[in-house]
């Protein structure tokens, strides 16, 4: 595997355990798209960090699961703005 590649997989997973962000907010910190962001900690991060991969996987799951209820608020807080 790609050194380059495996070292940005471990970062991003660093980053989002430690601040325990959103695969959007990773990639707008590190200037990267979502999808490569989340290739790197759901697909390349197993192979090399497992236990790191566990704790990512632990944050973007609860992410997941609150996703509705962010989505619902943001609706309602731009609403709230154009009246």
């Amino acid at each position: 595997m790609n050194d380059v590649k495996t070292k940005r997989a471990v970062k991003l997973g660093e980053y989002i355990a430690a601040n325990a962000c959103t695969v959007r907010a990773a990639a707008e910190f590190f200037d990267l798209g979502k999808s490569t962001v989340h290739k790197d900690v759901t697909e390349r991060l197993p192979k090399v960090e497992p236990e790191l991969y566990e704790r990512v996987r632990r944050i973007l799951d609860y992410n997941l699961s609150v996703r509705h209820i962010r989505g619902g608020e943001a609706t309602k807080l731009k609403c709230s703005k154009n009246k």
